[in-house]
Protein backbone atom coordinates (compact mmCIF):
# COMPACT_ATOMS: atom_id res chain seq x y z
CA UNK A 1 0.00 0.00 0.00
CA UNK A 2 0.95 3.64 -0.89
CA UNK A 3 2.24 4.51 2.60
CA UNK A 4 1.01 8.44 2.20
CA UNK A 5 -2.31 7.10 2.05
CA UNK A 6 -2.09 6.07 5.80
CA UNK A 7 -2.81 7.45 8.37
CA UNK A 8 -0.65 8.20 11.35
CA UNK A 9 -1.13 8.71 15.18
CA UNK A 10 -1.05 11.92 16.91
CA UNK A 11 0.96 11.03 20.17
CA UNK A 12 -0.99 9.62 22.85
CA UNK A 13 -4.11 12.31 21.93
CA UNK A 14 -5.93 8.72 20.48
CA UNK A 15 -6.12 10.71 17.51
CA UNK A 16 -5.35 9.66 13.40
CA UNK A 17 -4.30 12.22 11.14
CA UNK A 18 -4.00 12.50 7.26
CA UNK A 19 -0.08 12.68 6.05
CA UNK A 20 -1.03 16.41 4.85
CA UNK A 21 -2.42 19.43 6.60
CA UNK A 22 -4.02 22.40 5.69
CA UNK A 23 -2.88 26.42 7.02
CA UNK A 24 -4.71 29.04 7.20
CA UNK A 25 -2.17 31.73 5.41
CA UNK A 26 -3.54 31.53 1.91
CA UNK A 27 -7.11 32.42 0.14
CA UNK A 28 -8.35 28.75 -1.25
CA UNK A 29 -12.27 28.98 -0.98
CA UNK A 30 -14.14 26.63 1.27
CA UNK A 31 -14.94 24.45 -1.15
CA UNK A 32 -11.46 23.29 -1.67
CA UNK A 33 -10.63 23.04 1.80
CA UNK A 34 -13.84 20.58 1.77
CA UNK A 35 -13.41 19.18 -0.65
CA UNK A 36 -9.76 17.81 0.88
CA UNK A 37 -11.83 16.11 3.31
CA UNK A 38 -13.29 14.10 1.51
CA UNK A 39 -10.22 12.92 0.34
CA UNK A 40 -9.28 11.98 4.05
CA UNK A 41 -7.55 15.86 5.11
CA UNK A 42 -8.82 16.30 8.74
CA UNK A 43 -5.70 18.38 9.93
CA UNK A 44 -6.81 21.99 9.51
CA UNK A 45 -4.51 25.44 11.48
CA UNK A 46 -5.78 28.33 12.40
CA UNK A 47 -2.43 30.16 12.20
CA UNK A 48 -1.67 33.70 11.83
CA UNK A 49 -3.08 34.70 8.98
CA UNK A 50 -6.45 33.86 9.32
CA UNK A 51 -9.08 33.78 5.91
CA UNK A 52 -12.52 34.23 6.18
CA UNK A 53 -12.88 31.21 3.89
CA UNK A 54 -11.00 29.07 6.16
CA UNK A 55 -13.13 29.42 8.86
CA UNK A 56 -16.24 29.17 6.54
CA UNK A 57 -14.86 25.69 5.75
CA UNK A 58 -13.82 24.66 9.71
CA UNK A 59 -17.45 25.52 10.23
CA UNK A 60 -19.17 23.11 7.61
CA UNK A 61 -16.83 20.59 7.91
CA UNK A 62 -17.55 20.26 12.10
CA UNK A 63 -21.69 20.23 11.78
CA UNK A 64 -21.13 16.68 10.90
CA UNK A 65 -17.53 15.54 11.31
CA UNK A 66 -15.93 17.47 14.53
CA UNK A 67 -15.01 14.13 15.83
CA UNK A 68 -13.14 13.83 12.79
CA UNK A 69 -11.31 16.94 12.16
CA UNK A 70 -7.99 18.50 14.12
CA UNK A 71 -8.19 21.95 14.55
CA UNK A 72 -5.15 23.91 15.83
CA UNK A 73 -5.08 27.54 17.20
CA UNK A 74 -1.52 28.96 16.69
CA UNK A 75 -0.50 31.72 19.25
CA UNK A 76 3.19 33.16 19.21
CA UNK A 77 2.16 35.30 22.23
CA UNK A 78 5.77 35.78 24.57
CA UNK A 79 2.97 36.84 27.33
CA UNK A 80 1.39 33.85 28.33
CA UNK A 81 -1.46 35.70 30.25
CA UNK A 82 -2.52 36.83 26.91
CA UNK A 83 -3.39 33.34 25.46
CA UNK A 84 -6.90 32.63 27.03
CA UNK A 85 -7.92 36.13 25.59
CA UNK A 86 -6.13 35.32 22.28
CA UNK A 87 -8.28 31.94 22.06
CA UNK A 88 -11.19 33.23 22.98
CA UNK A 89 -10.94 35.76 20.01
CA UNK A 90 -9.93 32.94 17.70
CA UNK A 91 -13.25 30.97 18.52
CA UNK A 92 -15.37 34.08 17.91
CA UNK A 93 -13.83 34.67 14.89
CA UNK A 94 -13.64 31.67 13.11
CA UNK A 95 -17.65 30.58 14.64
CA UNK A 96 -15.76 26.87 16.37
CA UNK A 97 -16.54 25.38 19.68
CA UNK A 98 -13.06 24.41 20.55
CA UNK A 99 -9.73 23.48 19.15
CA UNK A 100 -8.08 20.68 19.50
CA UNK A 101 -4.66 21.95 19.28
CA UNK A 102 -3.04 24.92 20.72
CA UNK A 103 0.61 25.35 19.39
CA UNK A 104 2.89 27.68 20.81
CA UNK A 105 4.54 29.44 17.55
CA UNK A 106 8.17 30.20 16.91
CA UNK A 107 9.92 29.47 20.19
CA UNK A 108 13.51 29.28 20.57
CA UNK A 109 13.77 27.96 23.97
CA UNK A 110 11.42 25.02 26.03
CA UNK A 111 8.52 27.61 27.45
CA UNK A 112 8.36 28.34 30.99
CA UNK A 113 5.45 26.70 32.73
CA UNK A 114 3.29 29.82 33.11
CA UNK A 115 2.64 28.81 29.14
CA UNK A 116 1.59 24.85 30.11
CA UNK A 117 -0.56 26.50 32.74
CA UNK A 118 -2.32 28.37 30.80
CA UNK A 119 -2.77 25.35 28.06
CA UNK A 120 -4.33 23.55 31.11
CA UNK A 121 -6.66 26.50 32.40
CA UNK A 122 -7.94 26.30 28.71
CA UNK A 123 -8.17 22.54 28.36
CA UNK A 124 -9.94 22.68 31.72
CA UNK A 125 -12.54 25.21 30.15
CA UNK A 126 -13.18 22.75 26.88
CA UNK A 127 -11.18 25.66 25.11
CA UNK A 128 -8.36 23.59 24.07
CA UNK A 129 -7.28 19.91 24.34
CA UNK A 130 -4.23 19.47 23.66
CA UNK A 131 -0.39 20.96 23.48
CA UNK A 132 1.96 21.32 20.48
CA UNK A 133 5.17 23.51 19.86
CA UNK A 134 6.73 25.18 16.48
CA UNK A 135 10.59 25.80 16.60
CA UNK A 136 13.35 27.40 14.60
CA UNK A 137 15.66 25.96 16.99
CA UNK A 138 16.14 22.55 15.62
CA UNK A 139 18.90 21.81 18.46
CA UNK A 140 15.71 22.08 20.97
CA UNK A 141 13.71 19.77 19.78
CA UNK A 142 15.85 16.47 20.81
CA UNK A 143 14.92 17.67 24.33
CA UNK A 144 11.70 17.86 23.89
CA UNK A 145 11.24 14.16 22.56
CA UNK A 146 13.26 12.83 25.58
CA UNK A 147 11.07 14.45 27.33
CA UNK A 148 7.90 13.00 25.89
CA UNK A 149 9.39 9.77 26.48
CA UNK A 150 9.48 10.50 30.11
CA UNK A 151 6.37 12.16 30.61
CA UNK A 152 8.09 15.71 31.32
CA UNK A 153 6.22 17.38 28.60
CA UNK A 154 2.90 17.70 27.22
CA UNK A 155 3.74 18.49 23.69
CA UNK A 156 2.19 15.75 21.28
CA UNK A 157 3.25 17.52 17.87
CA UNK A 158 6.14 19.27 17.17
CA UNK A 159 6.66 21.69 14.22
CA UNK A 160 9.54 22.24 12.06
CA UNK A 161 11.12 23.56 8.80
CA UNK A 162 11.67 20.58 6.43
CA UNK A 163 11.98 20.85 3.19
CA UNK A 164 15.18 19.89 0.21
CA UNK A 165 16.51 23.44 0.93
CA UNK A 166 16.91 23.27 4.47
CA UNK A 167 18.07 19.60 5.52
CA UNK A 168 19.14 20.73 8.76
CA UNK A 169 16.79 18.39 10.76
CA UNK A 170 18.32 15.18 8.99
CA UNK A 171 21.77 15.86 11.13
CA UNK A 172 19.87 17.92 14.52
CA UNK A 173 16.29 16.23 14.99
CA UNK A 174 15.15 13.02 12.78
CA UNK A 175 17.53 11.11 14.20
CA UNK A 176 16.40 11.53 17.82
CA UNK A 177 12.61 10.72 16.38
CA UNK A 178 11.96 7.26 17.53
CA UNK A 179 11.34 4.45 15.48
CA UNK A 180 8.43 2.76 17.39
CA UNK A 181 6.23 3.75 20.37
CA UNK A 182 4.19 6.89 21.22
CA UNK A 183 5.95 9.82 19.62
CA UNK A 184 5.24 13.56 18.80
CA UNK A 185 3.64 13.88 15.32
CA UNK A 186 6.57 15.41 13.38
CA UNK A 187 5.38 17.52 11.00
CA UNK A 188 7.07 20.09 8.86
CA UNK A 189 6.27 23.23 7.04
CA UNK A 190 7.60 25.53 3.77
CA UNK A 191 8.04 22.08 1.94
CA UNK A 192 8.24 24.60 -1.31
CA UNK A 193 10.78 26.96 0.38
CA UNK A 194 8.62 30.26 -0.06
CA UNK A 195 7.72 29.14 -3.87
CA UNK A 196 11.65 29.59 -4.16
CA UNK A 197 12.13 25.61 -5.99
CA UNK A 198 8.81 26.27 -7.89
CA UNK A 199 10.88 29.06 -9.58
CA UNK A 200 12.29 28.72 -13.02
CA UNK A 201 14.54 31.86 -12.65
CA UNK A 202 16.13 30.72 -9.35
CA UNK A 203 17.08 27.05 -10.41
CA UNK A 204 20.65 25.83 -11.49
CA UNK A 205 21.61 25.97 -14.98
CA UNK A 206 19.77 23.19 -17.36
CA UNK A 207 17.38 22.27 -14.71
CA UNK A 208 13.25 22.52 -15.04
CA UNK A 209 11.69 24.22 -11.58
CA UNK A 210 9.75 21.83 -9.12
CA UNK A 211 6.14 21.34 -8.78
CA UNK A 212 4.41 22.07 -5.57
CA UNK A 213 3.88 18.27 -5.42
CA UNK A 214 7.66 16.91 -5.63
CA UNK A 215 8.36 19.13 -2.60
CA UNK A 216 5.75 17.54 -0.25
CA UNK A 217 6.51 14.39 -1.63
CA UNK A 218 10.43 15.27 -0.48
CA UNK A 219 9.36 16.40 2.33
CA UNK A 220 6.77 12.99 3.27
CA UNK A 221 9.28 10.86 1.88
CA UNK A 222 11.25 10.90 5.04
CA UNK A 223 10.64 8.15 7.40
CA UNK A 224 10.95 10.68 10.27
CA UNK A 225 8.33 12.91 8.64
CA UNK A 226 5.10 12.09 9.74
CA UNK A 227 2.51 15.09 7.71
CA UNK A 228 3.52 18.09 6.04
CA UNK A 229 1.76 21.25 6.17
CA UNK A 230 0.23 23.38 2.96
CA UNK A 231 -0.85 26.17 2.28
CA UNK A 232 -3.28 26.19 -0.94
CA UNK A 233 -4.01 29.73 -2.59
CA UNK A 234 -6.90 27.59 -4.97
CA UNK A 235 -8.64 24.87 -5.34
CA UNK A 236 -6.24 23.60 -8.21
CA UNK A 237 -3.20 24.17 -5.52
CA UNK A 238 -5.18 22.38 -3.09
CA UNK A 239 -5.83 19.49 -5.61
CA UNK A 240 -1.96 19.47 -6.58
CA UNK A 241 -0.90 18.75 -2.99
CA UNK A 242 -3.46 15.93 -2.97
CA UNK A 243 -1.96 14.39 -6.53
CA UNK A 244 1.84 14.01 -3.59
CA UNK A 245 -0.33 11.90 -1.89
CA UNK A 246 -1.70 9.81 -4.12
CA UNK A 247 1.80 9.97 -5.94
CA UNK A 248 3.81 8.17 -2.68
CA UNK A 249 7.24 8.39 -1.65
CA UNK A 250 10.16 9.33 -4.01
CA UNK A 251 12.12 7.00 -6.15
CA UNK A 252 15.97 7.58 -5.70
CA UNK A 253 16.11 9.32 -8.79
CA UNK A 254 14.08 11.61 -8.07
CA UNK A 255 15.27 12.25 -4.54
CA UNK A 256 18.93 13.21 -6.24
CA UNK A 257 17.93 15.97 -8.32
CA UNK A 258 15.59 17.57 -6.16
CA UNK A 259 18.52 17.52 -3.52
CA UNK A 260 20.68 19.05 -5.85
CA UNK A 261 18.44 21.55 -6.74
CA UNK A 262 18.18 22.36 -2.48
CA UNK A 263 21.62 22.62 -2.44
CA UNK A 264 21.85 25.38 -5.28
CA UNK A 265 19.43 27.30 -3.52
CA UNK A 266 20.93 26.62 -0.38
CA UNK A 267 24.19 28.40 -1.60
CA UNK A 268 23.20 31.18 -3.49
CA UNK A 269 19.38 32.42 -1.41
CA UNK A 270 20.65 32.83 2.26
CA UNK A 271 16.98 32.34 4.64
CA UNK A 272 16.21 35.63 5.57
CA UNK A 273 15.34 33.66 8.72
CA UNK A 274 17.93 31.43 9.26
CA UNK A 275 17.18 27.82 11.54
CA UNK A 276 19.29 27.83 14.48
CA UNK A 277 22.42 25.88 13.23
CA UNK A 278 21.97 27.62 9.50
CA UNK A 279 23.12 30.49 10.45
CA UNK A 280 26.22 29.06 11.23
CA UNK A 281 26.06 27.15 7.91
CA UNK A 282 25.27 30.30 5.55
CA UNK A 283 28.71 32.22 7.11
CA UNK A 284 31.06 29.62 6.27
CA UNK A 285 28.73 28.98 2.81
CA UNK A 286 28.22 25.25 3.59
CA UNK A 287 26.11 23.23 1.89
CA UNK A 288 22.00 22.69 2.74
CA UNK A 289 22.89 19.35 4.77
Amino acid sequence: MNEFLERREVGRTGMQTARLGIGSTFDAPASAIEEAFEHGINYLYWGTVRRPEFARAMVNLSKQHRDELILTIQSYSKDPGSIEGEVEEALTSSGVEHFDFLLLGNRSEVPEDAYVEVFERLRNRDKVRFLSISSHNRPMLPTLLDGYRTGENPYELLMLRYNAVHRGAERDVFPFVPDAGPRPLMVAYTATRWKHLLDPDKMPAGEKPLTARDCYRYSLSHPAVDMVLCGPASTDQMREALLALERGPLEADERERIERIGAHLYGRYAPSHPDAGDAEDVSKGLAAQ
